[in-house]
C-alpha cells in the first residue's frame, strides 16, 4: 500500500500533464484547478507546430542527447576496461580522481568551461554541446564495477589465442556488458534530453535551440501558454518512454549487476 501511494504521487503530476494538454487555456488557468475540465480537443498538438518550429528544436535536442549518449558510451567503456582490467601505474589514484569529479557541481566549472569553448570558437555549435559531456565520471564507474565481475580465464584464452587488449575489449568483453551499456544508454540519453543548462549556456542562436529552451518560446502578450506548453511536454517525453519501454528489462539487470565486487 505504501509503494502504490509513493507511486502515484510520482506518476500524478504526470497524468496532470497529459490532460492539460487537451484543455484550453481558460479551463487550464480557471480557479480553483481541476484535473478533469469535461472540454477537450487536439488544437494544442496542432499549434505546437506553427507557433515556434518545433521541429527544428526536436531534431536539435535527438542530435545532441544522441551525440552525448554514443561518444559517452565509447569513452566511458574504454575507461573502465582499463580501470578493471589493465594494470599500469597510478592506475588507482587516477580511479579515485575520476571519482571525485562526481562530488564537483556543475555550477563551479560553468565559468570556465564557457571560457574554453568559446576561445575554442565552438559556441553555438553541435560540438560545443557535446563535447563537455564527452565522458562521465558515473559511466566510467558503472562500467569498471561491471568489467570487474567478468572473469579473467576469457581474456586469457583470448591472449592465448593471440588478441591483443583492444580486441579482447570490443570482442569478448563488450557483448557480456550489454545489460550495463544498455542502462547508460538510457540514463545519458535521458539527462542530455532534459538538459537546460548547457543550452542556455552555450547556445543563442534561435537555430539551435533544444526543446527545453524552445518551450519558452510559448508566451505572448497574457503570459505563457500552459496549453502548448503541455503539449509540447507530452511529445518531448515520447522518444525517452518508448526507449525505457524497449529496453527496461536490460536496465534493471545493469542496475543491479556489478555492484557487489569493486
Amino acid at each position: 500500500l505504501l509503494l502504490i501511494f509513493v507511486a502515484f504521487l510520482i506518476i500524478f503530476p504526470f497524468i496532470w500533464m497529459v490532460v492539460t494538454s487537451f484543455k484550453t487555456e481558460a479551463d487550464i488557468r480557471s480557479f480553483p484547478p481541476v484535473l478533469f475540465s469535461g472540454n477537450y480537443s487536439f488544437d494544442n498538438y496542432k499549434n505546437i507546430w506553427s507557433r515556434i518550429p518545433f521541429l527544428s528544436y526536436y531534431k536539435n535536442t535527438l542530435i545532441f542527447a544522441g551525440g552525448v549518449t554514443i561518444v559517452s558510451l565509447i569513452c566511458d567503456s574504454m575507461a573502465g576496461y582499463a580501470f578493471a582490467r589493465l594494470h599500469f601505474k597510478g592506475r588507482n589514484l587516477l580511479f579515485s580522481m575520476v571519482l571525485v569529479t562526481m562530488m564537483i557541481p556543475f555550477q563551479v566549472i560553468m565559468v570556465p568551461l564557457y571560457s574554453q569553448l568559446f576561445h575554442m570558437k565552438l559556441l553555438n555549435t553541435y560540438l560545443g554541446l557535446i563535447l563537455p559531456r564527452a565522458t562521465n565520471a558515473f559511466g566510467i564507474f558503472m562500467m569498471r564495477q561491471f568489467f570487474v565481475t567478468l572473469p579473467g580465464g576469457l581474456e586469457e584464452a583470448a591472449r592465448i589465442d593471440g588478441a591483443n587488449a583492444f580486441q579482447i575489449y570490443v570482442r569478448i568483453m563488450l557483448p557480456l556488458c550489454k545489460p550495463a551499456m544498455v542502462t547508460l544508454v538510457i540514463l545519458f540519453f535521458t539527462w542530455s534530453w532534459n538538459d537546460y543548462d548547457n543550452a542556455l549556456i552555450f547556445i543563442n542562436d534561435k537555430a539551435l535551440y533544444t526543446i527545453n529552451l524552445g518551450l519558452v518560446n510559448f508566451m505572448d502578450e497574457t503570459g505563457l501558454k500552459y496549453s502548448l506548453i503541455m503539449a509540447a511536454s507530452v511529445i518531448s517525453i515520447l522518444p525517452i518512454f518508448i526507449i525505457f519501454l524497449v529496453a527496461q528489462k536490460y536496465f534493471i539487470g545493469g542496475l543491479t549487476a556489478g555492484s557487489v565486487k569493486g
